[in-house]
């Protein structure tokens, strides 16, 4: 099958992943938001508690020196700052790109309740028409791969691989660069090896779909795990296995055309996702860019920070800033702990 003229997708995802930088992934849904909320408030969270904490971080003065993007829910995308300023446009006179995430959750997969398949393909044309208005130029769609007794399934795998081709040639077609996820779950007690495995399984399945669903692969960013042994296994491989297992895995199933990957953090500490990545870029040799795409790696300690208070707004915005540095020095291959970037609260 002939692929699609890429267009202005290539472009956006080059840009995606210039040099030193990364995507802040801040497309949590309302509940799940809440949830990382309700910790460190002293209140049930609402929105203007969501939006605050958005702002906080969309507002951080040289965060755009080392993130290139962020991904909206569909509350944040339509939200605004203080000021009025609609979050894309802020985004934007940044230099960030702004994106939106546009699938609609994992659901049980019918005969197969231990799996899941994410949902969202329902009037997901109309939906993309409406982001691009609202400033989205990316859009990310999520699917997950449980590792477990017998599972992976084949069907599992085929069916989010079918989903995410058919989301992804319609952002093309919208003139949106996708974020292709297909993330296997580090849940489990399951070996690196088996990681390595199931990993080198979906992404073949995945390549193939996009292939034939006549995506251009160099209009579209990669979002896999890495390869890692499970977070409940007695044997943890050390940061540069992880580093070379991920290189190896990736170097046999993902095309050179795809521009650039950036991991998810996966539920590793901001530490651990920053050094594997910066271990990833050191080995070097790769046909793609290597960078980021965290959620809670780059939002967990400023979240913590900040607890709802306008007085910590700077620390909170610090630690945001020191994180960012961070993960912008490891797609050059370097890793220092974190407190090596430190910046000073502003006065």
């Amino acid at each position: 099958m002939t692929t699609t003229q890429p267009g202005p997708t290539e472009a956006t995802a080059r840009a995606m992943v210039a040099e030193g930088k990364g995507i802040l992934a801040a497309d949590e849904s309302n509940g799940t938001m809440d949830k990382r909320l309700a910790p460190v408030l002293d209140a049930r969270p609402t929105e203007e508690d969501r939006r605050a904490f958005r702002e906080l971080m969309f507002t951080t003065a040289g965060a755009e020196g080392h993130i290139s993007g962020a991904i909206l829910y569909d509350e944040t995308i339509r939200q605004s700052a203080s000021d009025g300023t609609p979050f894309p446009e802020l985004l934007n006179a940044q230099g960030i790109i702004p994106g939106i995430k546009v699938d609609t959750g994992a659901k049980p997969l019918a005969g197969s309740p231990d799996e899941k398949v994410t949902e969202g393909l329902d009037g997901l044309r109309e939906r993309l028409e409406e982001y691009h208005a609202l400033g989205a130029r990316f859009a990310k769609w999520r699917a997950v791969i449980a590792i477990g007794d017998g599972l992976p399934t084949s069907r599992c795998i085929d069916v989010n691989a079918h989903a995410l081709a058919r989301y992804a040639a319609l952002c093309q077609e919208a003139g949106i660069t996708p974020i292709v996820e297909p993330e296997v779950l580090m849940d489990g007690d399951h070996t690196i090896d088996t990681c390595d495995d199931v990993t080198q399984r979906t992404l073949r399945v995945v390549f193939a779909a996009l292939v034939d669903q006549g995506v251009a692969l160099e209009g579209i960013i990669l979002k896999p795990n890495m390869v890692l042994s499970g977070k409940d296994c007695g044997h943890q491989a050390d940061v540069q296995e992880v580093a070379a297992r991920t290189l190896l895995c990736l170097r046999r199933v993902v095309p050179p055309a795809v521009p650039g990957i950036t991991f998810l953090s996966g539920g590793q500490s901001d530490e651990d996702a920053t050094a594997h990545l910066a271990a990833m870029n050191a080995i070097g040799g790769q046909p793609w860019e290597l960078s980021f795409s965290y959620g809670r790696a780059l939002q967990a300690t400023p979240l913590e920070r900040w607890r709802g208070q306008s007085a910590n707004v700077a620390a909170a915005q610090a630690s945001y800033l020191e994180l960012a540095q961070a993960n912008g020095a490891a797609r050059h291959g370097h890793h220092q702990p974190a407190s090596e970037h430190a910046v000073a609260p502003a006065a």
